[in-house]
Formats: structure tokens, C-alpha cells, sequence
């Protein structure tokens, strides 16, 4: 005896088919209603609204420009200031770049009234003592010409302090604390301050040293113990006394 199920099963399956035709195309279809009105997706919403305009190239040209319409008004921006840095800082926040800031240098046999005036005049309180090829001999401060040691020197060689010259009162470079610019990378204020005082110095130099087979080395920065006493927001003393400026720092901390 033949199923006659066989027939019904067949027509139920072609019915679901339909069905399920009919689903997929109405999702196809309110898909593409909501990719043409509907927001993008999270992924698109990710992507900038707008490109950063290519680069200029070629020949110089005038930008556009045009003349201020009558009436409108123009704000300045409100004034900032940089937040004084902490202990926990980048070292390099207080290290002196010298690929940003040129370095102020005197000759080895300059007088050190002449240093001093150029102290003044650049508003620093350290210069770079180089040699006719430019290379570093050392550092002369003004702690060394304000002091008391071209009187002593002066003494005990029996000149006249005025004929006393920057390379009799310098820190020679062979003395000078030197500090390797991959570990101030990942150094903290407080780690130079450590150097610092445990080396009972104002100054260190970050050195870097080329990767080729020259190996040159040079002076990438300075360190001020100065300098970090005011970022640290320290006032200035009267005096610029090393171990009254550690006890400063110090104190701050406490």
C-alpha cells in the first residue's frame, strides 16, 4: 500500500522553503534600509570624520586668507602653566635637551669675568667649555666664579684674581658625572636628584653614543640641580648653596 504521507511531507517542506525565502529576503532587505538610513555600524563609527588634509608639496604658495568681517570678535586662549613635576616624573622633564636648546659655550682661556657676563647675558648659570674644534673640556658654573675658589686659586698661585681664566676654575669633563641616555629614558626626577647628591654635584650630562663604527659620543642634555629645585616648584634661594638646595628638595618631599 503506497504512503500517502509522502506527498503532504513534500508539500510542508516546499511551504517552510518559502517561508524561510521569504525571511532571508525581508532581512536583506531592512539591512539595506539601515545601511542607507539608519547609523553605520560601530566599526564605521570608529573611523574619523574627517582626513587630515595632505601635506603641501611643490612651490611655495600663499595660504588663503582673508580680512576680518566687520563686527566679529576674537577671544585668546586662556593662559596655561605647566604643572610643577614630581619625584615620580620623567627624568626627562627636567633634563635640558640640547638638540632643542643650543648650548652655551666659552672658550678654554676666556677670562672668567667674560664667563660671567655671558651667564648674565644668555640668563644661565653653567656654560660649556670647548676648544677651538668645539669639543667639550668641561664645565665652568657660576657657583665656580661667584665663589670662593678663584680667590683661593688666585692665592695660591700669587696672580691677581682677575688674571685667572675659565680652565683654572672649570670642572674638567674627566670629572663631570655622565649619565647614559637609555637609563635617563626610564629614570625618574627623583633618580637624578639621587645621583646628584650622592655624587655631592649641581650638574650631570646625558651622553648618547652613535651606534656606528665611529662610536662618537655626545652631549645630549644637562641636568641642573637648579633647575629641578624650580620645576619642583622650590623658590630660589638667596644663595645657590648645593646642600641648602638638597635640603630644600627635602624638605618638599617631607
Amino acid at each position: 500500500m503506497a504512503d500517502r504521507s509522502e506527498p503532504k511531507q513534500q508539500v510542508s517542506n516546499s511551504a517552510n522553503a518559502a517561508v524561510r525565502g521569504a525571511h532571508e529576503q525581508r532581512a536583506r532587505r531592512d539591512h539595506f534600509l539601515r545601511l542607507m538610513f539608519f547609523q553605520p555600524s560601530h566599526e564605521a563609527s570608529e573611523e574619523p570624520a574627517e582626513h587630515a588634509p595632505a601635506p603641501l608639496t611643490g612651490r611655495y604658495v600663499p595660504l588663503r586668507h582673508f580680512m576680518a568681517r566687520p563686527g566679529t570678535r576674537y577671544r585668546l586662549p586662556p593662559a596655561t602653566s605647566a604643572a610643577p613635576v614630581q619625584l615620580d616624573s620623567p627624568a626627562i622633564e627636567v633634563m635640558t635637551d640640547l638638540r632643542r636648546v643650543s648650548a652655551v659655550t666659552i672658550g678654554f682661556d676666556a677670562s672668567i669675568d667674560a664667563a660671567n657676563r655671558v651667564m648674565i647675558d644668555k640668563r644661565v648659570r653653567a656654560l660649556f667649555v670647548v676648544d677651538d674644534s668645539n669639543h667639550v673640556l668641561g664645565i665652568v658654573t657660576a657657583t665656580d666664579i661667584l665663589g670662593e675658589a678663584p680667590v683661593r686659586i688666585a692665592h695660591e698661585r700669587q696672580i691677581h684674581r682677575n688674571d685667572l681664566v675659565v680652565r683654572d676654575i672649570m670642572t674638567p669633563a674627566d670629572r663631570l658625572e655622565v649619565l647614559d641616555l637609555h637609563d635617563v629614558a626610564r629614570a625618574r626626577v627623583g633618580d637624578i636628584v639621587a645621583t646628584l647628591q650622592s655624587a655631592g654635584r649641581q650638574h650631570a650630562l646625558a651622553i648618547e653614543v652613535a651606534d656606528d663604527t665611529a662610536g662618537a659620543t655626545t652631549v645630549r642634555g644637562i641636568f641642573s640641580l637648579t633647575q629641578i629645585a624650580r620645576q619642583l616648584g622650590i623658590p630660589p634661594g638667596q644663595t645657590h648653596d648645593i646642600a641648602r638646595t638638597f635640603a630644600d628638595i627635602e624638605r618638599a618631599i617631607a
